[in-house]
């Protein structure tokens, strides 16, 4: 008998089938119970009905964006967002008293156009112009009689109330925290103190095959770290000394995962004590205290050597409790946002983006359906390719639709009025940051909340009509996400890789351009931002070659996409291989043979890979 092989689930059905497996967050879940429905019934029992929807709605989007994070990282990423939201919703309501039908889809479409492309940027950009856009669809649909600006107010109160419970949160379990100062750190410390147990993790897995991924892992921790201290552009510095500490700390990470980068490419073994070192460190970081003498690893090779030195300044860094040292910030200036925005990528999405809310508001309008802002903004979320390939996203929310749909028509049979509709409220909003973890969950979960605002701001039960608007919009949105746009085929893909290109470049002229160049301290704090920044751009870029391989293979995603995960594989081999560079010339002043054997097989083989072409300096070795 031969065994039965099992054939593997399409990329797009397995990704609707799988869920984030993740602690549950318990701050979260509190806060998204006393989040949305407190507004509501507070405003129910003043009598403003349609403020307490607004504020809820407002608080409602801020809880989808409410994720694990340093709290000063968490006022930029919900801020952003609700006044985005707000300002969508005015700009929505003056734009539907002032148009007609057709004037009025024209001017929400070139709005979509702007948004979409906005939101390439970023994470937060997306979020951003995702609020924008729904917000701008609800002013402008919603029988809400309140003039644009009372509105904005309202959805802005909403949101602030979750950030201000978000800041008062208490700190997380398995955290010491005897002092404001220390509790207001602790998550910021928790995302250092992993960045350093990955680097222990990739010193443990070097000379073996999960090398790779453990590095790949180690940039990961680097980044949410790096996003946890970022904080919001008006306060992007430390300001109290415990703060200043940690960013010492975490510009301490930085060297020794430099050297745990060269030793796993090297394939060398390294001795325990060290891996023991790094599990000190990030125990001290954790505890806010100091990891006492650490056991110097060997120093038989360059890498070692380096991992010994860094050790040892690190070593410094916690005795002396220094507070002075400030890392490089990492911060995209606003012109390399806007050349994203305006760049193939943006110009992609943006108009897929435009299409897709054009076509909803007039189908909608075209109905004459009451709440027709339902369609457009169920558009918005679908088009979306950071949920996920787009197949998997159009039947995650359809059936998220219906079995909210469902939910929401049973509980509002047995439930009294009001006070049915503010527990429905309190209980979906205390499972947003659960629901998160699937777009289906997510979808059934916010579809329970909107019906019930719906029905509480007094608008008649409209359970199966959201049901039917839902599969039209993803009706459109699967023609359109399918359909061949102008200009360079794979913009959004070829946009990343371009960009990683870009950075990867930037960090091999640093290394090699200038062999001679003193090993001064400026330059190696230049070395180390310009091989954060590839490694950040590379990790995007390599989520947007997944997502395109997972996509269905049509013309729209494979046209212009192919070999996009190869060419990420390659880049990120090219800028490990001049991490390891780095650390041979500081140590030694010349390249083995092996480093410029490989450097230069990486740059051939991404000169024919099909694109993008790094436009690289033929290698220079001292």
């Amino acid at each position: 008998m031969t065994a039965r092989t099992r054939t593997p689930l399409p990329p797009w059905l397995a990704h609707a089938l799988s869920a984030r497996w993740e602690p549950v967050p318990w701050g979260a879940v509190v806060r998204g119970a006393c989040a949305a429905g407190p507004l509501l019934a507070a405003a129910l029992l003043a009598g403003w009905p349609s403020a307490g929807v607004t504020a809820a709605l407002g608080a409602m989007f801020a809880g989808i964006n409410d994720r694990p994070g340093g709290r000063r990282a968490a006022v930029h990423r919900l801020g952003t967002p609700a006044v985005c939201g707000a300002a969508g919703l005015a700009f929505g309501t003056v734009a539907g008293d002032a148009f007609a039908a057709v004037a009025l889809t024209l001017v929400l479409a070139a709005a979509a156009l702007v948004a979409g492309a906005v939101s390439a940027v970023g994470p937060v950009a997306s979020a951003a112009g995702t609020q924008f856009l729904v917000m701008c669809a609800v002013g402008a649909g919603a029988p809400l009689p309140a003039p644009a600006w009372q509105r904005a107010v309202c959805f802005l109160l909403g949101a602030g109330w979750l950030i201000a419970l978000r800041q008062v949160a208490a700190r997380p379990a398995g955290l010491r925290a005897v002092t404001r100062e220390r509790r207001a750190a602790a998550v910021e410390r928790a995302a250092v103190a992993q960045a350093y147990r990955a680097v222990a993790a990739l010193l443990e897995a070097a000379g073996t095959p999960q090398a790779t991924a453990r590095r790949t892992a180690l940039t990961a921790a680097l980044d949410q770290a790096q996003d946890a201290l970022a904080g919001p552009w008006w306060r992007s510095h430390a300001s109290t000394a415990a703060e200043r500490r940690l960013h010492a700390r975490f510009a301490a990470v930085l060297p020794l995962a430099e050297a745990a980068t060269a030793l796993a490419w090297a394939g060398e073994t390294v001795p325990r004590r060290a891996v023991e070192s790094l599990r000190r460190l990030a125990a001290a970081v954790g505890e806010a205290g100091r990891p006492g003498p650490l056991p110097a690893p060997e120093r038989a090779t360059a890498a070692l050597r380096r991992l010994d030195e860094a050790l040892l300044q690190a070593a410094l860094t916690f005795d002396r409790g220094d507070d002075a040292v400030r890392p490089h910030a990492l911060r995209r200036g606003p012109g390399a946002a806007v050349r994203t925005a305006l760049g193939p990528g943006g110009r992609e999405y943006g108009l897929r983006v435009a299409l897709s809310f054009g076509a909803g508001a007039a189908v909608a309008q075209a109905l004459h359906h009451t709440h027709w802002y339902w369609l457009p903004a169920t558009a918005v979320f679908l088009v979306k390719p950071d949920l996920g390939p787009l197949v998997s996203r159009v039947l995650c929310r359809a059936a998220g639709t219906v079995l909210g749909a469902a939910l929401f028509a049973g509980a509002a049979a047995l439930l009294p009025r009001p006070a049915g509709e503010v527990a429905l409220v309190v209980a979906a909003g205390s499972l947003i940051p659960l629901a998160t973890r699937h777009f289906a969950a997510q979808t059934a979960v916010v579809t329970v909340l909107v019906l019930a605002l719906m029905v509480a701001g007094g608008e008649p039960q409209a359970a199966v009509a959201r049901i039917g608007e839902t599969l039209l919009a993803c009706g459109i949105v699967l023609l359109v996400g399918h359909l061949p746009v102008p200009g360079r085929a794979g913009g959004r893909v070829g946009a990343q890789l371009a960009d990683a290109a870009g950075a990867a470049e930037a960090h091999l002229a640093h290394v090699l351009g200038e062999p001679d160049a003193p090993r001064t301290g400026d330059r190696l704090a230049q070395g180390r931002t310009l091989r954060r920044e590839a490694y950040r751009t590379l990790a995007k870029a390599r989520a947007a070659a997944a997502l395109a391989a997972a996509e269905l293979p049509l013309p729209a995603h494979t046209r212009g996409t192919a070999g996009a995960g190869r060419t990420a594989a390659l880049l990120e081999e090219l800028v490990d291989t001049v991490t390891a560079c780095a650390v041979q010339l500081d140590d030694t002043g010349h390249l083995t043979a092996r480093h410029t054997r490989r450097l230069t097989q990486l740059l051939e083989e991404l000169a024919a890979a099909p694109r993008p072409r790094p436009r690289t300096a033929p290698l220079r070795t001292p």
